[in-house]
C-alpha cells in the first residue's frame, strides 16, 4: 500500500485520537485507538467504539454531537493519561497540557492538529453472539462489548481548513 493509505489506517491504531462529548462546562474525553473514517448513506462519517463501562459512554449517550481529534506526538503522554484515568474520579484534563475549547455543540482542545465535529446518526451495542470467540477472550472477559457510534461529519477544523 502507498504511504498515504497506511497513514490513514494508522490515525487511530498507532497515533490514537481523543473522543469528547458534552458541553464545555460538562464533558468527558477519552483516548481511542479503534475508529474509522468513511462514508455511509452518502455522508462522510467517523465511527468510534466505546465500552459501556467508560465514563465517556454516558456523555455519548446523552449528547447529539461529539468530536474526534488528532494530535502531534508531543501530546502522546497526555493522550495516554486521558485513556488511563477516568473523569469520574476528578478533572483528568487538568493533569495535561491540553486546553478545552468549545467546538460547535461539543468540545475539543486548542492543541488538536485536526478536530472532526460529528452529529451522532447511529449507534449499536455489540452482541457477544456475533463476536469471534478469540475476540471475546481477549477484550470482553470482564466487561461488556463496545457500543459503536457513527457520526456524520458536520465540520473539520485544523490542518486543512
Amino acid at each position: 500500500m502507498r504511504k498515504t493509505i497506511n497513514d490513514m489506517y494508522d490515525l487511530f491504531n498507532k497515533k490514537w485520537a481523543l473522543v469528547s462529548a458534552g458541553k464545555p462546562d460538562d464533558f468527558n474525553v477519552m483516548t481511542v485507538s479503534w475508529g474509522s473514517l468513511g462514508t455511509l448513506w452518502s455522508r462522510a462519517i467517523v465511527t468510534v467504539y466505546i465500552k459501556p463501562c467508560r465514563y465517556t459512554h454516558q456523555f455519548m449517550e446523552n449528547n447529539e454531537y461529539f468530536t474526534v481529534s488528532f494530535y502531534d506526538e508531543e501530546y502522546r503522554r497526555d493522550m495516554a493519561l486521558l485513556g488511563r484515568l477516568s473523569g469520574r474520579d476528578g478533572d483528568k484534563v487538568a493533569q495535561t497540557k491540553l486546553q478545552p475549547i468549545a467546538c460547535g455543540d461539543s468540545v475539543s482542545f486548542s492543541q488538536a492538529r485536526v478536530t472532526i465535529l460529528c452529529r451522532k446518526i447511529y449507534q449499536h451495542d455489540f452482541q457477544r453472539e456475533g463476536i469471534p470467540e478469540e475476540v471475546i477472550e481477549r477484550y470482553y472477559q470482564t466487561e461488556e462489548p463496545h457500543t459503536m457510534y457513527i457520526g456524520e461529519v458536520v465540520e473539520v477544523f485544523g490542518e486543512d481548513e
